[in-house]
């Protein structure tokens, strides 16, 4: 019996969608599609999300080590001298403070010392003198912006491209983009300051909608480095390998014919790391190899700051020493916290920026040059990237009866050395005050960018496809790198 031409009609366009759905499926799964780099993966990337990755082109920089200032550093009291702003120093002006808030000012010269030094000339006050012997090796952008002025979105924006949380970090994009050279250690570290973690927390080094494998790795310079690592007394070595290998069994029956859900993968990769970090982790974090002039250089041996608020030196220090070791030993990004808690106990100079940097950069100064130096002499600065920098810069008015500075993302100071970096360059300048970028304006993700490109990656080509796009570090708006500061 023949059916009337209405069902054959129907019937034609059910079998029309039910094989288009099913051919666009297997194209999708086959890669055909530009930018579906997670299910065109190749099966080693499949059974280890961290499994090294090619670069998009041939880069100096292997590993990155982000020297994060939480609280937003004032650029005009450490690098961007501003010589009419000495001038006019207590002087009235309207100015806008926070987003479309005009106040009436008074500007706030800095009572730091500038000079230039080395053959480049870069400027650098006494606020940090060691740190200033190095200013050869440096690319000084002084014209950088972003969008927020609260510290919660503008972290976000800076460490994760977006001023809202749920998107991968930085390090997260570096590991999903090249992967780890070491299957034992993790390809993102973090390492934070004793008196606490930046705002919003864990989202400033999530992996966010990419698998848990590409998370930052939270590591204490002493003590037991992973929190929560260490099995109870009773459970042996071999006990705990036997119930990982157990667990890595069940999942990889569970992963046959689901190759292509990467949180599978991730999920056997993590605890097959989680194990490894038992003796992995403590050997890199073992400073006691370290010869003497090693942790001269690095200032473990000066004391603590005469401020109430300052810890010594030795524990940033610490933490540049072993972010050397790490990336000797492949980590591909380790990002080091100075600052915690609130207002002078972190870079947030509300209450009196002199009495800020005072506490401050005594804590770091020593350290970040002898870490320069360190991987210079170890032949490592050519293929490590350094990056400094906070989520944003100060005001060049006073605030508060003690001479503080409030925030400012309109305007404010990154410097990046080592790996493919344009050394001895000054880039972009601000206003005459030092309170807007004006010349070679770069917003963050233009750094973002930079980065990418130093690490041999194309911040364009470095996708992630969820919620039915293309993910990127640097989102939809254009973004590029600052050629002005590649070598």
């Amino acid at each position: 019996m023949s059916l009337p031409p209405d069902q054959i009609e129907a019937q034609s366009r059910r079998h029309f969608l039910k094989t288009f759905g099913t051919s666009m499926a297997g194209i999708s799964l086959s890669g055909i599609f530009d930018g579906s780099r997670v299910f065109a993966a190749p099966a080693s990337t499949l059974l280890n999300p961290l499994a090294p990755k090619p670069q998009d082109f041939p880069a100096k920089a292997k590993a990155c080590i982000y020297l994060y200032l939480y609280g937003g550093p004032s650029q005009m009291d450490l690098f961007d001298y501003k010589p009419d702003l000495q001038k006019s120093s207590g002087k009235k002006i309207k100015m806008e403070i926070r987003r479309r808030e005009m106040r009436d000012s008074v500007l706030q010269g800095s009572k730091r010392t500038f000079a230039q030094h080395g053959r480049s000339g870069l400027w650098c006050s006494d606020a940090l003198p060691n740190i200033a012997e190095h200013m050869d090796k440096m690319a000084v952008i002084k014209s950088l912006y972003m969008d927020s002025f609260a510290h919660g979105s503008a972290n976000l924006q800076m460490n994760c491209g977006r001023v809202l949380q749920g998107h991968p970090a930085l390090g997260a994009w570096i590991a999903h983009g090249l992967g780890s050279s070491n299957a034992d250690l993790p390809g993102f570290v973090v390492m934070l300051d004793p008196r606490g973690g930046p705002i919003p927390g864990a989202a400033n080094w999530t992996a966010g909608y990419m698998p848990a494998a590409y998370q930052g790795t939270v590591l204490r310079a002493t003590g037991n480095p992973v929190l929560n690592l260490k099995p109870s007394a009773n459970v042996t070595m071999q006990m705990q390998g036997d119930k990982v290998e157990a667990i890595n069994a069940l999942n990889e029956l569970h992963r046959r014919g689901r190759e292509s859900y990467s949180e599978l993968s991730a999920r056997i990769a993590t605890y097959d790391l989680a194990y490894q970090l038992h003796t992995s982790a403590p050997e890199a974090l073992d400073i006691s190899s370290e010869d003497e002039k090693t942790r001269e250089r690095y200032g473990l041996n000066l004391p603590k700051g005469d401020h109430k608020l300052s810890i010594p030196p030795a524990h940033f220090g610490r933490q540049c020493l072993i972010a050397r070791r790490l990336v000797e030993r492949g980590v591909r990004f380790v990002q080091l916290y100075s600052g915690g808690g609130h207002q002078q106990q972190n870079w947030d100079a509300h209450n009196g920026v002199e009495e800020n940097l005072q506490i401050h950069c005594p804590e770091v100064d020593q350290p970040i040059a002898g870490l320069l130096e360190d991987l210079e002499q170890r032949g490592l600065l050519e293929e490590t990237l350094v990056v400094w920098g906070g989520e944003f810069g100060r005001q060049p008015v006073s605030q508060g009866k003690n001479g503080g500075r409030d925030h400012n993302p309109k305007g404010f100071t990154y410097w990046l050395a080592g790996g493919g970096v344009k050394a001895g360059t000054s880039y972009g300048e601000t206003d005459e005050l030092g309170h807007e970028a004006a010349v070679n304006r770069h917003h963050v993700r233009d750094l973002h960018a930079t980065i990418l490109r130093l690490m041999g990656l194309d911040h364009e080509h470095l996708t992630y496809h969820y919620g039915g796009l293309d993910q990127r570090l640097t989102g939809v708006v254009p973004a590029d790198p600052i050629n002005g500061v590649l070598a």
